[in-house]
C-alpha cells in the first residue's frame, strides 16, 4: 500500500473508471501484447515512443501510473518531476529494477511494481544459444555457406561434453540454465549466496568464487545487478580466469567491467564472450542505429573482436515471456487502481 494514501489513488480511479497508463519505450510488440492483456479491463494505454528520460518525463505529468522498462531512466532527478505530477505508481514491464532509485521514490509515495518471473526459459535457453553460437560459429558459418564459401577452416570448435561451466547466480533462470548444461554431459560449478536445492539434485558443486573462475571452461552470470556484484567480472577476476575461458552473460550488463574485458580479450585470458546485455545499452539497444555512427567508443571497439557475440537484449523476447509480462503488469495495475496491496511491489531495502 502507498504510504501516502490519501495521495496514493486518484477519485477516477478508485471509483471503478478506467485506470490511464502512459507506457514508455513502447514497441509495437508492447501494444499488441498489452492489448491483448488488458482485454475486459479497465485500462487505457497511452503509447509513448520515446524512453522515460529528464526530457520525456512530463509527458507523465496527467496520468496517475506509468509503465516503464529496463533502459528507462527513473533516477531522483525524474523522480522528482514524476511526482510534481499525478504519478503514484511505476509499473516496471521486466524483472530487474536496478535503473530505479528505489529510496528516492519511497520518499515521493511512488510504488514501484515489477514482474519478478516471466518465462526464466527463453533466458536460460538464449544463454545457451550463445555459447553453441560462439562455440560452433554458427553465424560466420551462416554468412559464409550464403556466399558460397563452404570451406571450415576457422570454424573448429569444442564437445560442451566433459566441459567444466561455472554457473553464477542460481536463482529460477541460473537453475534451468544448469539444467539444460546438465542435459549437454558438463560439469556444473556454482556460486551463490544460497545453495538451490534443484541444482544440489543436478550434482551441481557449489565453490568459491575464486575457485569457479580458475577451473572453468565457460562461466555463464546469472545474478542480479547489485553494489556487490557490479563489476564482478573486473581486471582481478579476469586475471583469475582459467586461460581462454568462455564468458557469458544474460543478466544486467553491469555485471562485467567492458573495458577490463576488452583488456582479457586481447590478452587471450578471455577466450570468447557473449553478452546480451551492455552496461551503456540504454543509448543502443531496442533502437535502429543502423543509419547512425555510435558513439559509445568501448562498443564499438568490442564488438570488432572476431570471438565476441553481442545480441541486443532480446534474451526474454519469447512469445510466452512478453504474454506473461503483458498479464502480470496488467495485474499490477489492477491491484493499483483498486487499492489492494500490491503482490508485486518493490520494497526498499
Amino acid at each position: 500500500m502507498s504510504p501516502f494514501p490519501s495521495q496514493g489513488r486518484g477519485d477516477n480511479i478508485g471509483k471503478g473508471k478506467s485506470v490511464e497508463v502512459a507506457v514508455f519505450g513502447t514497441k509495437s510488440y508492447d501494444r499488441h501484447f498489452l492489448d491483448s492483456a488488458a482485454e475486459g479491463a479497465d485500462i487505457q494505454w497511452h503509447f509513448i515512443e520515446p524512453r522515460l528520460t529528464q526530457t520525456t518525463a512530463p509527458l507523465a505529468s496527467p496520468f496517475e501510473a506509468i509503465c516503464c522498462f529496463v533502459n528507462d531512466e527513473i533516477s531522483s532527478d525524474v523522480l522528482d518531476k514524476l511526482a510534481k505530477g499525478k504519478t503514484k505508481l511505476i509499473a516496471m514491464r521486466c524483472a530487474g529494477y536496478n535503473n530505479v532509485d528505489l529510496p528516492r521514490a519511497h520518499e515521493l509515495g511512488i510504488q514501484v511494481a515489477r514482474v519478478p518471473a516471466y518465462s526464466p526459459y527463453a533466458v536460460a535457453e538464449h544463454a545457451v544459444g550463445l555459447i553453441l553460437t560462439l562455440n560452433r560459429k554458427y553465424h560466420k558459418a551462416y554468412n559464409r555457406v550464403r556466399e558460397g564459401d563452404f570451406s571450415l577452416n576457422g570454424l573448429v570448435g569444442f564437445d560442451l561434453h566433459g566441459k567444466t561451466v561455472g554457473v553464477i547466480g542460481t536463482g529460477k533462470i541460473g537453475q534451468i540454465f544448469a539444467r539444460i548444461m546438465h542435459g549437454f554431459g558438463c560439469e556444473l560449478l556454482a556460486y551463490d549466496v544460497q545453495q538451490a536445492e534443484d541444482c544440489l539434485k543436478l550434482g551441481v558443486n557449489y565453490k568459491a568464487l575464486d575457485e569457479i573462475l580458475a577451473q572453468s571452461d565457460i562461466i555463464s552470470l546469472h545474478c542480479p545487478l547489485l553494489p556487490v556484484t557490479k563489476h564482478l567480472i573486473d581486471d582481478e577476476a579476469i586475471g583469475k580466469l582459467k586461460a581462454g575461458a568462455m564468458v557469458i552473460n544474460t543478466s544486467r550488463g553491469g555485471l562485467i567491467d567492458t573495458v577490463a574485458a576488452i583488456g582479457g580479450l586481447k590478452s587471450g585470458q578471455i577466450g570468447s564472450l557473449g553478452i546480451d546485455v551492455y552496461e551503456e545499452e540504454a543509448e543502443l539497444f531496442f533502437e535502429d542505429k543502423s543509419e547512425t555512427v555510435i558513439q559509445d567508443d568501448v562498443f564499438a571497439r568490442l564488438v570488432t573482436f572476431p570471438n565476441v557475440l553481442v545480441t541486443g537484449h532480446q534474451g526474454f523476447f519469447t512469445q510466452n515471456a512478453l504474454e506473461a509480462i503483458a498479464q502480470v503488469t496488467v495485474q499490477n495495475l489492477k491491484e493499483f487502481a483498486t487499492g489492494k496491496t500490491l503482490t508485486n511491489e518493490v520494497a526498499v531495502s
